[in-house]
């Protein structure tokens, strides 16, 4: 047990910046590639992800120790967005939102997986994993 948390400490920015990539080239893949047009919320989601990639690749060869400080504001607030556009999906909690009133639905539905996995999850998950790999580094 002792190995993996020292194996998580010394490399848990590099899985954040590998699930910030991978969110990142997701999300063009979606809109560019498959031609979904983001919502609103999903635009909010991609300006607090994009700087992510950038923000830890730089942290990480400048070996900056203040990078999970860095990191996290945006990755926390990220996951509040994501989890409210979730639950916007696939709830009737935030039936009254006027957040996507223009454009497209921010209820629109562009995959569904499995029946649970939608675009926003899949931000939602990356965001929990930047920010979990952050306090961990931090601790």
């Amino acid at each position: 047990m002792q190995r993996i948390s020292d194996w998580l400490n010394r490399n848990s920015l590099y899985i954040a910046l590998l699930a910030a990539w991978i969110a990142m080239c997701g999300s063009l893949y979606f809109s560019e590639v498959a031609g979904y047009i983001p919502c609103t919320l999903c635009w909010y989601q991609r300006i607090l992800m994009y700087p992510l990639t950038a923000i830890l690749l730089v942290g990480l060869l400048r070996r900056d120790r203040h990078l999970p400080y860095y990191v996290l504001p945006l990755s926390l607030f990220g996951l509040c967005i994501s989890t409210y556009h979730y639950l916007l999906e696939k709830t009737d909690i935030f039936a009254g939102s006027t957040a996507c009133r223009q454009g497209v639905s921010c209820t629109t539905q562009w995959i569904n997986w499995f029946g649970f996995v939608t675009i926003p999850f899949l931000a939602l998950i990356a965001f929990l994993i930047i920010s979990i790999m952050s306090i961990i580094a931090l601790v």
